[in-house]
């Protein structure tokens, strides 16, 4: 297996059409197959500069001063301190003050979402984030996107990208460059700053492309407090018509900090679906819905990609292989209809084999190189197909994360993910 995908090797699998037994008699049916590549990027918060300064506005105020909403906790403890509590409690209040309520907050980045490039040293301050997150250094980001994506277009034959973390289709116009003329794009309709979109080559499909929102996705985020007003991110389905037959292509950025199954690391540590935390229990109520979800299309289109940031990682579990028997703490196989209570849970403890039950069978697209100057999360971002596309890319498919476009001393960086690509024949 080759480290590199070639230059040579990306142009023939990009090629708009492959045509097989060219040479086959007039009475035999010529076949054909059209390549194409496509990607996931979680874009780490991106919106328009417009949407920044209304960032900056609500966070460079006096009454919240770039304090931090979420409670800090201190390694080894179980919870934080009253102190602490009280501390976050007085920033979530000014913030909402700040922000103009809920409803008007939730379209408002929160004031950590924008990193320094470059972390500090050990025993070092943080940068001053009125120094740092400033309207220039953030159309560093911006441009530094755009120079991303015009180049995994360009360079790496990518027609259709599946976006996570943006704010709307205002941000997927201007990182698209100068191809922005020529990609249609869509976004996913939902109530927080933090949602999905796509971006497709117009010429790809012979329809328009078709986009349909997952509402049900974006639950309730946490479950169990009656005054939450925050949701996770919904789903979003892109229909297109390639090589005239339909294929769906849906854009999942799943719950947060629910990641591994067997991390050792104790500030991560591996967990089940059914574990009570309140990550886990998020993203155990996605399971139902993602898999009806996924059923339900993949009943009206049999080639089928899912793709995103799954904030799982479903490939350590595709290797543990648990047995049918062990995938539901209630012992029910995962082919079977799932019992969700009455408070929206499942007895699901591992995803990858919930949702790969047969009804569809999914292939996940491994890496066909290493993750190279990639320094984004690993494990999170998945391409997975159907089985009905699987059998259109026998072997290996080459897949590959790229790295993002940076300078040094990035005063916000680009983002924390990489570009996943795979160049898929339809």
């Amino acid at each position: 297996m080759p480290n590199v995908l070639s230059s040579v090797a990306l142009t023939v699998f990009s090629a708009a059409i492959t045509s097989v037994n060219a040479q086959a008699p007039a009475s035999v049916v010529t076949l054909k197959t059209i390549s194409a590549g496509v990607a996931a990027f979680n874009m780490a918060w991106a919106g328009t500069p417009d949407d920044f300064k209304r960032h900056l506005e609500v966070c460079a105020s006096s009454a919240v001063n770039w304090c931090d909403t979420r409670a800090r906790i201190v390694r080894g403890a179980a919870a934080a301190t009253p102190e602490e509590t009280a501390r976050a409690t007085q920033c979530q209040e000014a913030t909402l003050r700040a922000g103009g309520g809920p409803a008007a907050s939730n379209l408002i980045a929160p004031c950590n979402a924008y990193r320094s490039g470059d972390a500090p040293a050990p025993g070092q301050p943080r940068p001053d984030p009125n120094v740092t997150r400033t309207p220039a250094a953030y159309q560093e980001k911006l441009d530094k996107l755009r120079e991303t994506v015009e180049r995994i277009i360009e360079r790496d034959g990518v027609r259709v990208i599946a976006f996570q973390e943006v704010r709307s289709t205002a941000v997927i116009k201007i990182v698209l460059g100068k191809f922005a003329e020529t990609f249609d794009v869509c976004d996913a309709k939902h109530s927080a700053f933090q949602t999905l979109g796509f971006a497709w080559d117009r010429s790809l499909t012979s329809k328009p492309g078709q986009c349909v929102t997952e509402a049900a996705l974006a639950i309730k985020d946490p479950p169990h407090d009656p005054a939450a007003f925050h949701r996770v991110r919904p789903g979003l389905a892109l229909t297109l018509n390639v090589n005239d037959q339909p294929v769906t292509l849906m854009n999942l950025h799943l719950k947060a900090s629910c990641a591994s199954v067997n991390n050792s690391n104790e500030r991560f540590p591996g967990r089940l679906l059914t574990d009570v935390t309140e990550a886990c229990e998020v993203l155990n109520r996605q399971v139902p819905i993602l898999e009806n979800w996924i059923e339900s299309v993949w009943a009206k289109t049999p080639r089928l990609i899912l793709l995103g940031d799954f904030n799982r990682r479903i490939d350590d579990e595709l290797a543990m292989a648990p047995k049918p028997s062990e995938v539901r703490a209630d012992g029910t196989d995962p082919a079977s209809p799932n019992k969700v209570g009455p408070d929206g849970k499942v007895s699901t403890r591992y995803l990858w084999p919930e949702i790969s039950d047969g009804s569809p069978n999914l292939y996940q697209v491994p890496l066909s190189t290493t993750d190279g100057d990639c320094a984004g999360f690993t494990g999170l971002d998945h391409i997975v197909i159907s089985d009905a596309l699987r059998a259109l890319n026998p072997g290996v498919i080459p897949s590959r994360k790229v790295a993002v476009a940076a300078v040094p001393n990035q005063r916000i960086e680009t983002s924390d993910h990489c570009p996943r690509i795979a160049i898929l024949k339809f």
